[in-house]
């Protein structure tokens, strides 16, 4: 067995070639065009961003998620991380790099559940960076409880008819096709009767009631969407997957987006750091700089330690994808769901004070960032139900003992070393019951 972490000569090159290129030229277009990411490109926009696009591809690195059969390089989980951390720290990185969610998770699902026709139609426009896409799971009236959908798709000869109404959205507003869940057999759990479609965003009965932002989202983003399905008519081949497979397809979406998620988040919160360090060693205030107060000090000093183990537990997470596959990994992505909220809004938060008042205006970009890490704690399941779940899996490799006396209860340790050595022994030791006899 070999730990190593160490990165290839060859693949720290191109490490080094993308962050110098997000640095250089991907990171400006974040002040040029703010929340014009998921926009259709206009000319302007266009002149800019595919000849970057093309750079990427040229340097082997556009979606990098994927397989080589996809367009991707099939670089695995671990390299993915590396890159992603350097990605995260701008909003166009991922656009560019062709890795951006919900495109990445919604690519995995149709190359793995869709049929050849499905991944001609759906699947190459979006590898190719020309559509954005939405999956469409939520629903208004139960959140993030799959048990209490009623989006409904009934069967119509060799069509099927969805309707009901789906929350959180993302991107509906700009998507070209939506990936709908909803419910084809009430009689049987979620689990069991589920279905995936394929609906293309120009179909009759597609309606887009609102989309809701993000507290301080610029106005122009798409945001994240009510959408009503009116008797929406699709055909059999819209169907993803198998008949009442829908909740197996979802989950598998969703185990991913949650690593790429915490991937991007070590890029975050380290640039919160830079932006801590490089304030502290600036400002001075009281006769000395922010960088010699004790608790400046403690503040960029906790942010590491919490940091450091964070990235190495992605990194864990990832390794065991590679090594093991997805499932090897499912307790490490439940935790790491735990944890990307937590560190990025501890950090973020100290981040802020530091910079004082400046930090919570919107000349600096903590506060989004810190709005990142509390939206984490909601997208994709909220942090509590994903506790509950993590504990459910982890209680699954305990058994229950003696409900009086605890299995580390000092008695019954001691009679059970008396059981295996006492022949060999004469007594335990104890401490003295009294002090010790005078002269």
């Amino acid at each position: 067995m070999t730990w190593d972490f160490s990165t290839e000569p060859e693949f720290q090159e191109k490490l080094d070639w993308i962050k110098t290129f997000v640095e250089q030229e991907v990171e400006p277009l974040d002040v040029l065009f703010p929340g014009c990411e998921y926009l259709p490109l206009d000319d302007e926009r266009r002149k800019i961003v595919d000849p970057l696009k093309q750079r990427v591809r040229d340097q082997g690195l556009w979606a990098a998620h994927l397989g080589p059969e996809l367009g991707g390089q099939g670089y695995g989980a671990v390299k993915l991380t590396l890159i992603n951390e350097i990605l995260g720290r701008t909003d166009w990185g991922p656009i560019i790099f062709g890795t951006q969610a919900p495109d990445t998770g919604n690519a995995e699902i149709l190359a793995r559940f869709g049929t050849d026709a499905q991944r001609e139609r759906y699947l190459a426009p979006l590898l190719a960076g020309e559509v954005f896409s939405c999956f469409s799971m939520t629903e208004p009236q139960g959140g993030a409880d799959p048990g209490v959908f009623t989006t409904r798709a009934e069967r119509d000869g060799d069509d099927w008819i969805i309707t009901g109404s789906k929350y959180w959205s993302s991107n509906a507003a700009v998507a070209s096709f939506f990936i709908v869940v909803a419910i084809t057999n009430p009689d049987v759990s979620v689990h069991k009767g589920a279905t995936t479609f394929l609906v293309p965003a120009e179909s009759e009965g597609v309606v887009i009631e609102a989309s809701h932002h993000l507290f301080g989202a610029h106005r122009h983003e798409p945001g994240h969407s009510l959408v009503r399905y009116e008797s929406v008519r699709v055909s059999s081949d819209a169907m993803l997957g198998t008949e009442g497979a829908g909740f197996e397809v979802a989950q598998s979406r969703l185990a991913g987006g949650r690593l790429h998620h915490a991937m991007r988040s070590i890029g975050v919160a380290q640039k919160a750091i830079d932006m801590m360090a490089e304030r502290a060693l600036s400002r001075e205030t009281k006769g000395s700089l922010l960088a010699d107060k004790q608790l400046v000090q403690a503040a960029i000093a906790d942010s590491y330690t919490e940091l450091m183990p964070f990235r190495l537990a992605v990194l864990h997470a990832a390794w065991l994808i590679d090594e093991r596959g997805e499932h090897a990994a499912r307790t490490d992505i439940g935790a790491l769901k735990v944890l990307t909220p937590k560190v990025l809004q501890s950090i973020t938060l100290r981040a802020i004070q530091i910079h004082g008042g400046l930090g919570a205006t919107e000349q600096l970009p903590l506060v989004d960032m810190l709005m990142t890490g509390i939206a984490l704690g909601l997208a994709d399941g909220p942090t509590d139900v994903h506790k509950m779940n993590l504990a459910r899996g982890l209680l699954k490799g305990y058994k229950a003992d003696d409900p009086m006396w605890p299995s580390q209860f000092l008695g019954r340790k001691i009679e059970a070393a008396q059981i295996k050595y006492g022949d060999l022994v004469d007594a335990v030791p104890t401490v003295p019951a009294g002090p010790p006899n005078g002269p």
